[in-house]
């Protein structure tokens, strides 16, 4: 049996510009697997669409990630923070759009 968890939930999926270019492929894969060293991320997730397939599964982007902090506050410190505004300043010209969903626990 699983345990409701608390704290701030931030997923975000990108799409790559061009999709059939490995270097992109890669240099976006490693700057986000970089961003999530991260220290004020508690817990972290990277990934790429499962192979699953139903109606209402979007599997278009190409990496997810879900970065689950203690709190908002510290969300809102990681927006500002070093790392995360190198890994848009040196990834941003990787991918086409960007969709990110914010939750709080109950």
């Amino acid at each position: 049996m699983s345990s409701l968890q608390k704290g701030f939930v931030h997923t975000v999926f990108f799409w790559l510009k061009e999709k059939d270019n490995a270097e992109h492929r890669a240099g976006l894969r490693a700057g986000i697997l970089k961003l999530a060293e991260n220290e004020l991320i508690a817990t972290a997730h990277v990934g790429a669409p499962a192979d699953t397939n139903r109606e209402v599964i979007d599997s278009t982007f190409d990496f997810s990630i879900t970065f689950i902090f203690k709190n908002k506050a510290d969300h809102d410190e990681y927006q500002i923070h070093p790392k995360h505004l190198v890994f848009i300043d040196t990834c941003a010209h990787l991918w086409t759009k960007v969709q990110v969903y914010d939750a709080e626990g109950l």
